[in-house]
C-alpha cells in the first residue's frame, strides 16, 4: 500500500511540475527555512491528513511533519491540522498536490459524515459505490469509511452485483442468478439490480442475497420492503439511483425499511474541503 501511495503522490508532483517550480527557485533563495501550519477553514472530518504528510516528505526528507489531529477527527472552522517546517522551497512546492489530496478526501469524509448523521437511529447504513476518481479508490473509500460510512465493493473482482445489462445478457434474472451461483465462491453473497416490483418477486424466487432496488420511488422501495420482508426475511435490501445526499431524501429512503443506501455522489460530488498552509 505504501509503495502504490508513493507511486501516486510522485505522479501527482510530477504532474504539477513541483520539481522545476519556477515562481519558487526563482523567488526563494535555496538555504531559506520555514515553518508553516495547514489550517481547516471549515468544520468537518478529516482525512488525508497523513497523505499530505506524506507527500511533504517524499518531496524533500528533510521537512519535519507534526500532525495535531487524526485522520477521521471532527475539526472546527480554524483548527490548525499539522505543522510543517524545513526548506521553504520544498514546503512551498509540495503545498498545492498535499492540500489537492487532504481538500478532496475531507471533503468526501466530512459530506459522508454528514449522511450518516442524518441516518442515525434508523438503521440504514451508508455506502459508497465504485463511482470514484480513477486511481484514488482506495484513497476516497477509506475517506468514506472516516466518515463513518461504509464501503461497498471495492472492485468488480469481490462482488457478485447483478445489473440491468447483466441480466439481459444472460437471458433473465432467474437464469443469471442460477449463473452466478454455479460459478461464484460459496462465501460470496449475490447481490441483483431490480427495477419493479415484479423484478423483485423474481429475484425472490431465484433466491438472491441482496436485492438492489434502482430508481424506485419510496413508495415502491416501501411496497418491495414489505414484500421481502413477509416472504424472504433473509434477503437484504439495498436503495440506489438518484438518491442523493439530501437529508430530507435521505430519511425518507431510510423511513422504507431498507438495510443499506449507496450513495455514488459521496465520491462523485462530494465538495472540496477548504484547507490551507500559512507560513509563520
Amino acid at each position: 500500500m505504501r509503495d502504490a501511495l508513493h507511486v501516486l503522490l510522485r505522479q501527482a508532483l510530477a504532474e504539477d511540475g513541483a520539481e522545476a517550480d519556477i515562481t519558487t527557485l526563482s523567488t526563494v533563495p535555496a538555504r531559506q527555512q520555514a515553518r508553516g501550519t495547514i489550517l481547516t477553514r471549515e468544520t468537518g472530518v478529516i482525512a488525508g491528513l497523513t497523505v499530505a504528510a506524506e507527500t511533504f516528505r517524499l518531496f524533500d526528507s528533510q521537512v519535519d511533519v507534526q500532525l495535531l489531529v487524526e485522520d477521521g477527527a471532527s475539526v472546527q472552522a480554524g483548527q490548525e491540522l499539522m505543522q510543517l517546517s524545513g526548506p521553504a522551497r520544498s514546503l512551498l512546492s509540495a503545498e498545492r498536490v498535499a492540500l489537492n489530496f487532504l481538500g478532496r478526501l475531507s471533503g468526501i469524509a466530512s459530506l459522508t459524515a454528514r449522511c450518516v448523521s442524518a441516518l442515525e437511529g434508523t438503521g440504514a447504513r451508508v455506502l459508497d459505490t465504485r463511482k470514484t476518481t480513477p486511481g484514488l479508490r482506495a484513497l476516497e473509500k477509506e475517506a468514506v469509511r472516516l466518515g463513518g460510512g461504509q464501503n461497498h465493493r471495492f472492485g468488480l473482482n469481490d462482488g457478485v452485483l447483478i445489473k440491468d445489462n447483466h441480466i439481459k445478457a444472460a437471458g433473465g434474472i432467474s437464469r443469471a442468478i442460477s449463473a452466478a451461483r454455479r460459478q461464484a465462491p460459496h462465501l460470496l453473497k449475490i447481490e441483483i439490480e431490480c427495477e419493479t416490483l415484479a423484478e423483485v418477486e423474481e429475484a425472490i424466487q431465484a433466491e438472491a442475497d441482496v436485492i438492489l432496488l434502482d430508481n424506485m420511488t419510496t413508495e415502491q422501495m416501501s411496497s418491495a420492503v414489505a414484500l421481502v420482508r413477509s416472504v424472504a426475511p433473509r434477503i437484504l435490501l439495498e436503495a440506489s439511483g438518484n438518491i442523493g445526499t439530501n437529508t430530507t431524501k435521505l430519511v425518507a429512503v431510510a423511513a422504507t425499511g431498507v438495510d443499506f443506501i449507496s450513495l455514488g455522489a459521496l465520491t462523485h460530488s462530494a465538495p472540496n474541503f477548504d484547507v490551507s498552509l500559512e507560513f509563520a
